[in-house]
């Protein structure tokens, strides 16, 4: 998902993919609807491909020094359309700014930005949409979305601790999800790292077959 970075872990370990995603997000919205499925399946494609690449850099991998060692490919669903979903989005009108819970004691400050209305596999589905609040005083991330979500494989094919999905704050009251560049946090990789647990208002009854897989036994 675009270029996977944690550089700026102290103010967030949720944006491993903004980097890489964000300007695709923003082309996305721009054009609602123009599609070409090809070229969007080619473009996820290279993503993955150039986080493969990332992985295996010592320097930014997430993965411990024993598991880079191995390392040859993270496990990803197939590319599918159907996971790409165009929703309605809804802003907050008084968002009131919290800590989100995190694998340790961090508690980063967020804020709900707007929620996320749409249909997936016959079923009527929400997602929180949030805003780091940290992150939103820089350039390079002040139009920066988060949205971490669990769903029915998480446990099975995907990590059970849920996903993350990185996108740019809409111009209008449309939003593309893309499940197809759901990704992992850190932590599914390496227990060292701080991570964002899923809200219970992001867990969706349903199964979301696309983005990336669990990594081993994790």
């Amino acid at each position: 998902m675009k270029g996977i970075t944690f550089k700026i872990l102290l103010l967030s370990v949720v944006i491993f993919a903004a980097c890489a995603t964000s300007e695709d997000s923003k082309e996305e919205n721009k054009a609602l609807d123009s599609f070409n499925a090809e070229a969007y399946k080619d473009s996820i494609a290279a993503e993955r491909t150039k986080s493969n690449i990332e992985f295996k850099d010592t320097a930014h991998s997430p993965l411990t020094s024993e598991d880079i060692e191995h390392f040859e490919s993270l496990d990803f669903y197939p590319v599918n359309v159907t996971y790409r979903v165009k929703a309605q989005f809804i802003r907050e009108q008084n968002a009131v700014a919290f800590g989100m819970k995190t694998t340790t004691d961090r508690l980063p400050v967020y804020e709900k930005y707007g929620e996320a209305h749409f249909e997936l596999n016959g079923k009527k589905l929400i997602l929180n949409i949030y805003q780091n609040q940290d992150l939103k005083k820089t350039a390079e991330y002040a139009n920066y979305l988060f949205a971490p979500f669990a769903d029915l494989t998480n446990g099975h094919d995907s990590y059970g601790g849920g996903r993350y999905l990185d996108m740019e704050i809409p111009e209008s009251d449309e939003l593309i999800i893309d499940f197809n560049r759901a990704y992992n946090p850190y932590c599914a990789y390496n227990d060292k790292y701080s991570c964002p647990l899923i809200p219970k208002e992001n867990i969706l009854d349903v199964k979301i077959e696309a983005g990336v897989k669990k990594y081993g036994n994790h």
